[in-house]
């Protein structure tokens, strides 16, 4: 495993990091917890230090576990999580008040229980789960940070930037409190390249690259025939034989990528993200050893070559599926 500098935190983090919405079990059928801490345990041996989870995923029960499983380690983890809107809105309406998602008493308890749930006295990574940049300016948001890197209850401060909107936090960072953010990015989402990367490498803030393979389609895995289990959330995501359809005729185009030992479109994927020099860390959901081995061979140093990521430019696809 390989590791890259999260900004100007002063934190070395793995390549590959572990997405833990999956193992919430809420909203994705079929993982199980025994399996979930079997994959967790799998990516900290194979060098994975670096986690990534939410008080909204499974309310608490991804937090819990990811504490369960750092109580029988030695090494030392980063730990990410999020706090979750008041409203329990995603992504943040362009009119929505900063009050009625993050008053300050919620950004200190959602904290605080974040804590309890993992067992930890300090969080490495603190972000907003959601965010407006109308907000930037409000010393309400601005007054909670301080006080919980104060106390010694955070260390960093982040947002995971709303879904397709790179740019909606480059106000939040001209405070000096945000640390790192976490966007969206893959091959069919490269926007963030635009603005948001130069932006983030000339200020020394930390990227963490979210949906890598696109919530399983870059995987080369959907198609007009799969089918999910009714209460998993992809079932929406991917909804409808077209859809299916057409994520399928996208991602066949990139078959071109696998070549010089690149065997699956899922390595070309993760490979594609941390070919830019500004992604400090890349998520992958891994509910399962095998993802986990899959995911974590790709850190070895061996970034796409040029001639692809220049092809890869004529592949962007933009769709929101959310």
């Amino acid at each position: 495993m390989k590791y890259r500098n999260l900004g100007k935190t002063g934190i070395e983090v793995s390549e590959i990091g572990f997405g833990a919405w999956g193992i919430g079990g809420s909203m994705w059928i079929g993982g199980r917890d025994e399996q979930s801490l079997k994959a967790l345990h799998q990516a900290m041996d194979l060098g994975v230090n670096f986690i990534d989870t939410a008080a909204a995923y499974g309310d608490g029960h991804s937090e819990q576990l990811i504490g369960a499983c750092l109580k029988e380690r030695s090494e030392r983890i980063q730990v990410a999580t999020k706090i979750a809107p008041l409203n329990y809105e995603w992504p943040a309406a362009p009119d929505s008040k900063l009050a009625e998602v993050f008053p300050v008493r919620h950004i200190i308890e959602s904290t605080e229980k974040s804590l309890r749930h993992l067992g930890l006295d300090t969080l490495d990574l603190q972000q907003f789960h959601v965010w407006n940049d109308k907000w930037a300016n409000q010393s309400e948001w601005q007054e909670a940070v301080t006080k919980l890197k104060q106390q010694g209850k955070v260390r960093h401060f982040g947002i995971s930037m709303n879904d397709m909107e790179p740019e909606n936090g480059l106000a939040a960072a001209e405070s000096g409190l945000i640390d790192v953010f976490q966007v969206i990015y893959n091959i069919f989402e490269q926007a963030p390249e635009a603005k948001l990367f130069p932006y983030c490498r000339q200020k020394g803030i930390g990227i963490i690259a979210r949906v890598p393979l696109d919530e399983g389609a870059l995987t080369g895995n959907i198609g007009p025939e799969t089918e999910f289990p009714k209460g998993d959330w992809r079932r929406n995501y991917f909804g409808g034989v077209e859809r299916k359809k057409e994520v399928k005729a996208h991602v066949e185009k990139l078959r071109f990528l696998l070549h010089d030992g690149v065997e699956t479109l899922t390595e070309a994927a993760l490979r594609f993200c941390l070919s830019h020099a500004a992604v400090s860390t890349v998520i992958a959901g891994m509910r399962s050893a095998d993802h986990v081995a899959e995911n974590c061979k790709v850190s070895d140093g061996r970034p796409l070559p040029g001639e692809d990521l220049l092809a890869l430019r004529s592949h962007v696809w933009p769709h929101n599926f959310y």
